[in-house]
C-alpha cells in the first residue's frame, strides 16, 4: 500500500523530510479495525513528532492521526463496527499513523463519520474535537446543557484547529461567555463566525482589552498555544479559584503565579486514554459519536480551513510548513491517493 513517512528528523525544507513509499497492509487482531483511509488532516503534533522523534535505523515512521475512511476488515474482538462502515478518528501516538492507504486502529477510539459531511470535512474534526471536548468538560469542568454560566472562558489561539471547535462547543453547549484571541483580521473574523462573543488581540496587552469588554469574570482559560508568552499576564486578570487548562509544551511555566488566587492547573492530552489503555478508553468512541450527531443536527460545523489536494509527501510537506509557521486557520486536509 502507499504511505508517507520519514526516516530521519529533518527540517521540512529538506528533500527527504517526508517521503512516499510502499509498505505491507496490516491484518487486524483483537480490538483493531482496518480502515481504508479516504482523507486525513495535519496537526501540530505531526511536525513535533517528526522533528523530535527519529525512527530506529532502517525503519520508516508514518505520521498522521486524523483520518476518515471506510472499515475494510475487523479483528475478532470488535463489535462496534463492521466492514463498509464510514468512520472518523484520531489514532494513537504509539502506533503507525494515518498517512497510509490502510490503517489499523483500536475500534474503541473510533466514531461513526457524520453522515452530512464528506470524508475531507470529517477528517478535519477528530483530534481537535477530542482535545477540545476533554479540555472543556473533563479538565475545566464546564457544564454542558447549562443555560447560563456566570463566567467567561478565554481561549488563547482561537483560530487554530482546537480553538475552532472549542469555540463552537463552548458557545453551543454551555452558558459561558466565550472570548477568543487572534491577531490577524481574517483569524478574528473566523473566531466570530464560529460563535465567539468577543475577540481580542493576544499581540497586545490582554488585561486592558478584557476589562474594556465588561464581561463576566474570566473563570476558565484554555491556553492552546504560546502558553509561556501569555500565562503570567493571564494570571493577573483571572478570577480567584479559576481553572487554567493548557495543551502545548511551554519551555517555561511557573505555576506559582496562580497560587495566590488558588487557580488550578489542568493538562489535556487526547492521547492519554489510548496510550495507557485507561478503563474509560471507550469514552472517545462515545465522544466522537456525540460530535457526529451534533454535526448532523447542524449544531456544530466542520473546521476545515485548507484543502491541500491528494495525500502525498509533497503536499504533506506544504502542510507541515504552514503549521510550523503558526499561520494556519482551522484544519489542513488532504484527500485521496
Amino acid at each position: 500500500m502507499k504511505a508517507v513517512g520519514y526516516r530521519q528528523s529533518l527540517p521540512i525544507e529538506a528533500a527527504d523530510a517526508l517521503i512516499d513509499f510502499e509498505t505491507a497492509k496490516g491484518e487486524p487482531s483483537g480490538h483493531d479495525i482496518r480502515v481504508a483511509v479516504k482523507a486525513i488532516s495535519a496537526n501540530p503534533v505531526d511536525y513535533k513528532v517528526r522533528k523530535r522523534a527519529a525512527p530506529p535505523a532502517g525503519e520508516t515512521k508514518i505520521l498522521g492521526f486524523d483520518a476518515a475512511g471506510i472499515v475494510d476488515a475487523v479483528g475478532p474482538e470488535v463489535s462496534l463496527f463492521k466492514p463498509g462502515d464510514e468512520v472518523f478518528y484520531a489514532g494513537s501516538i504509539l502506533r503507525q499513523g494515518t498517512n497510509c492507504e490502510f490503517h489499523l486502529v483500536d475500534a474503541r477510539i473510533v466514531g461513526k463519520k457524520p453522515s452530512t459531511l464528506s470524508f475531507a470535512q470529517a477528517a478535519a474534526l477528530p483530534l481537535t474535537s477530542i482535545t477540545a471536548w476533554e479540555l472543556l468538560f473533563d479538565r475545566l469542568g464546564a457544564v454542558p446543557g447549562k443555560s447560563h454560566d456566570a463566567r467567561t472562558l478565554l481561549i488563547t489561539g482561537g483560530a487554530g484547529g482546537v480553538g475552532s471547535i472549542l469555540i463552537q462547543l463552548a458557545r453551543r453547549l454551555t452558558g459561558l461567555t466565550v472570548v477568543a484571541t487572534a491577531t490577524r483580521p481574517e483569524s478574528q473574523k473566523w473566531c466570530r463566525e464560529l460563535g465567539a462573543h468577543a475577540v481580542i488581540d493576544h499581540g497586545q496587552p490582554m488585561r486592558e482589552q478584557i476589562e474594556a469588554l465588561k464581561l463576566p469574570p474570566v473563570g476558565l482559560v484554555a491556553s492552546l498555544t504560546y502558553t509561556d508568552q501569555h500565562y503570567k499576564a493571564v494570571a493577573e486578570f483571572m478570577a480567584p479559584q479559576g481553572r487554567f487548562g493548557l495543551i502545548d509544551d511551554p519551555p517555561e511555566f511557573n505555576v506559582a503565579v496562580f497560587k495566590g488566587k488558588a487557580i488550578s492547573i489542568h493538562w489535556e492530552s487526547m492521547f492519554t486514554r489510548s496510550s495507557f489503555k485507561t478503563p474509560d478508553m471507550i469514552a472517545q468512541h462515545h465522544l466522537l459519536n456525540d460530535v457526529a450527531d451534533l454535526i448532523d443536527k447542524g449544531v456544530l460545523r466542520t473546521t476545515l480551513g485548507d484543502h491541500f489536494g491528494t495525500i502525498n509527501a509533497t503536499n504533506l510537506k506544504r502542510a507541515h510548513a504552514l503549521l510550523e509557521s503558526g499561520k494556519s486557520r482551522g484544519k489542513i486536509v488532504l484527500e485521496g491517493w
